[in-house]
Formats: C-alpha cells, sequence, structure tokens
C-alpha cells in the first residue's frame, strides 16, 4: 500500500499500527449529526429497512420456539439483557463521575450463543420466507407452514453455505439445519475445534481450509457460483445480515428506557463494539445512529494484529486494503476478529458515523475475560472482550479527551453512558473456558 492512500493517518498512527501498539484513533470523518451513509451499493437504506428486519424476528418468534426448546423461555425472541455494571466498572477503574457502564449481553443470545445470531439467523430467516412465500408454504402473516414435511422436503433442495472463523457459521450452520436446508460451513484454519464439532452434531458440514478467514469465504463464494441452488451467505457483502444487526438498536432503545436512561446532549451514550469484518458491529451503529443521531458515540475494538476496519478507514481512496499490507500478520487469540480486510460496504457506511477504533493486544482480552467473570459472573470467549478498554481510552487523556473536547461532551461525562457489547461465549466448553480463565488470572498476577 502506498502513503497517499493513507493519507488521512499520522505518522503516530501507522507507527503504532505496524508496531502492534494499542492505539485509539478518532474519525476525522464523522459527520455533525453521526449520520451513517445511507446506501448498500445501489441500495437506499434507512429506518425503514431496521424496522422490517425487527418485524421479521417478531414474524419468526412463534416458528424458534418450536424449533429450539432454549428459544421457548423467551418466546422465541432473539435478544440479549442489557445488564449493569457497577462491579465491572470499578474493577476497570472508570470512577463514577465518568458516567454509568453497562453490558450488551449477546455473549448469550439464544440459538447461536453469539452476536452472530441475530445477522446470521436472519439471513436464513429472510430465505426461508422468501421462498416459503413464493413456494405456497407460508403466508407472511403466519408463517407456521415453514415447520411443515412439505416446507422440509421443498427446503431440503437448497444449501445455505457460508465462510467463517466461528460463530457466523455457528448461526447460520444451527438455523439453516434447523429448517431443512443443507448446510455447509467454510471454517479457516483459526476456527476453534469445538465450533467445528458443535456444527457436525446438528448435520451441518463442514469444510476446513488452511488458509485464513478471506480464504474461507472466497472458497465458499466460488461454490455456492456454481450451484443455482446454493445460497451463500456473504460477511463481507450481505445486507441482509448487515439490517439483521441494526435491529438490536430499537430493542436496546426500550431497555435503556427501562432502565431509566436518557440519551441527549447532556447524557451521551458511548457504545464500545468488538469489530470483526466488520458487519455487526457497524450494523448495530446504523440502528443506533438512526435512533440517537448526534448523542450515540460508537467504538469498534479490533486486535492490534487484524485491525482490519482501521486500516480501511484510514485509506480515504476505498481501496479497502488489508492488514497484511501494512506488515501484520492477522494471527490473533480473538479467533472470531481474525480478519484481514474488512467488508468495504461497511466501511463505506460508517465512514460518517463511527467515532473511532481502538486496538487491543491478546493478553488483555484474556485479563479482561477474568474479570468479566470475577466481577460480574460473565462467562464470555476472548473476542467477547475486545470492548472493555474503550472507556479508559475514551476518558484518558489524549486522543480521548480530545474527542470529547471536539465533541463538546467533557462536561456531560457525569450523566454519560457506556456500553460493552459482549459477543460471543455461551456454549464454548467449560474444560477450554477454565484454560481462558486460567490464563487471564495469571496474567493478572503478573502485573
Amino acid at each position: 500500500m502506498n502513503q497517499t492512500n493513507l493519507s488521512l493517518a499520522s505518522a503516530d498512527t501507522l507507527a503504532a499500527l505496524r508496531a502492534r501498539r494499542p492505539q485509539l484513533w478518532i474519525n476525522p470523518g464523522r459527520g455533525v449529526d453521526g449520520e451513517p451513509g445511507g446506501a448498500w451499493g445501489q441500495r437506499a437504506i434507512g429506518m425503514a429497512d431496521v424496522e422490517a428486519a425487527a418485524n421479521r424476528f417478531k414474524r419468526f418468534a412463534p416458528v424458534l420456539q418450536i424449533l429450539f426448546p432454549e428459544a421457548e423461555a423467551v418466546a422465541g425472541v432473539i435478544e440479549s439483557p442489557l445488564l449493569r455494571a457497577s462491579f465491572l466498572q470499578e474493577a476497570l477503574r472508570l470512577r463514577p463521575h465518568a458516567g454509568q457502564v453497562f453490558v450488551k449481553a449477546d455473549h448469550v443470545l439464544p440459538i447461536a450463543g453469539s452476536i452472530k445470531a441475530r445477522g446470521g439467523i436472519h439471513e436464513v430467516l429472510e430465505l426461508a420466507e422468501d421462498l416459503a412465500v413464493t413456494h405456497g408454504l407460508a403466508s407472511r402473516d403466519d408463517l407456521t407452514g415453514i415447520l411443515s414435511s412439505a416446507a422440509r422436503e421443498f427446503f431440503g433442495q437448497y444449501q445455505v453455505a457460508v465462510g467463517s472463523t466461528g460463530n457466523l457459521g455457528l448461526s447460520i450452520g444451527v438455523i439453516a439445519s434447523a429448517l431443512g436446508f443443507k448446510a455447509t460451513v467454510h471454517m479457516s484454519s483459526d476456527a476453534k475445534q469445538w465450533k467445528k464439532e458443535r456444527l457436525r452434531k446438528r448435520n451441518v458440514t463442514v469444510v476446513e481450509h488452511e488458509g485464513d478467514y478471506a480464504a474461507a469465504v472466497a472458497a465458499g463464494r466460488l461454490e455456492a457460483d456454481s450451484d443455482p441452488k446454493c445460497y451463500f451467505v456473504d460477511d463481507e457483502d450481505s445486507l441482509s445480515l448487515f439490517l439483521g444487526y441494526s435491529a438490536a438498536a430499537l430493542a436496546l432503545k426500550d431497555q435503556l428506557s427501562s432502565e431509566g436512561v436518557v440519551v441527549d446532549e447532556r447524557h451521551p451514550l458511548f457504545v464500545y463494539l468488538p469489530c470483526g469484518v466488520g458487519g455487526a458491529p457497524a450494523g448495530i451503529t446504523f440502528g443506533l445512529a438512526h435512533i440517537f443521531g448526534p448523542h450515540v458515540h460508537c467504538f469498534f475494538a479490533e486486535p492490534v494484529a487484524s485491525p482490519c476496519f482501521l486500516v480501511s478507514m484510514l485509506d480515504p481512496s476505498g481501496g479497502n486494503p488489508s492488514v497484511y499490507e501494512v506488515g501484520l500478520d492477522n494471527r490473533t487469540e480473538a479467533d472470531g476478529l481474525a480478519v484481514p480486510r474488512a467488508s468495504a460496504r461497511a466501511v463505506t457506511a460508517m465512514r460518517t458515523a463511527l467515532s473511532g477504533v481502538f486496538t487491543v493486544e491478546d493478553e488483555v482480552l484474556f485479563r479482561h475475560l477474568h474479570t468479566a467473570a470475577t466481577a460480574e459472573n460473565l462467562k464470555i470467549e476472548p473476542s467477547a472482550a475486545a470492548a472493555f478498554d474503550g472507556p479508559r481510552w475514551l476518558t484518558s487523556a489524549g486522543a480521548g479527551a480530545a474527542y470529547l473536547e471536539q465533541q463538546n461532551l467533557a462536561k456531560a461525562l457525569s450523566g454519560a453512558t457506556h456500553i460493552l457489547w459482549t459477543t460471543g461465549g455461551l456454549y464454548v466448553p467449560d474444560e477450554e473456558y477454565q484454560a481462558f480463565f486460567a490464563r487471564g488470572a495469571g496474567l493478572h498476577r503478573a502485573q
């Protein structure tokens, strides 16, 4: 990559990137109103699309309740709790005058156990709905016909495929298989073995690849191109995934209201989201920006070895470079975030809405995983801890303090709400989780 493509990047930003030194980068292109891009390629998108995705989840709730025993207790609603986290706030050393901390606990989302339950399940539901309605197997007013033997037999003619490092593959594979589709997940070399085994137990075909996430996606896309009845869920380019994630914003609005949280000029909302290819955090930010406008400030968190979204944001030409092009190797323990190149469409949508990106070292992920368990009894995977440094970056001297001054937020900080978005962990095997926990404990002792 040449220097002109990185004209928005300072020498210090580039040096920190290449040295894998954690940093907070503030987006100079964020608009005054924080409004996101309103197009996905040639397709205009807006709040109506966010609401349509939320309504699809509501229509399918009776179906999901029947398909999945774990969804019965929540009436088929795919949503996570918003948790006050005062003990975690204390453990992270964020003082009370800096606002209050909540955890948006997507690590316990039903069915898939990660944030990918939102976008992944939404896309397969949209596919199933369109096919079923078009072929007279169900109506949009009553989708229970999708559960009939005739519908399952019909869906069985189709294959749903996806390339994944793990969690998206889990969500796609589980819902596709449950509905009767043949399901294939192309998994990269850094995907966890337990995720592959969980998929296979659900009768999902897992194809393992020696390469990284991008290689798995490319292989899945190539296979789908050769089969007219193979539907490929493209994590880099899918509007349905993006909008499935965006629906979370509507639920969060209601949850904040229930907690008595006000979001306005004197009560800013800061949201910190782990970022891999970028579709999930960008979709959520898209929805939040439409609801809260300039009063919500979203920051993405990426591993120092895989800051693909940051690298792409630094390139104003839209060339969408990979982390390899700045000398990084994309090797991180945060398997869900081990992505070399961001979704170009997600980047475009975020250029005027995203507040910034910060990077985190792997060892910090394990320390935060341990802290989440001991402070709030939260069982998360390493990737899900990426957001935890957000409040510290924002309230410290340097780029964070400068951002608060620039946005006229320094005096409003005591009324702020900080949301740490956790993204996965529910189905991590106990033996593997205990190894994560022990590693975090050891790192804490070594400090």
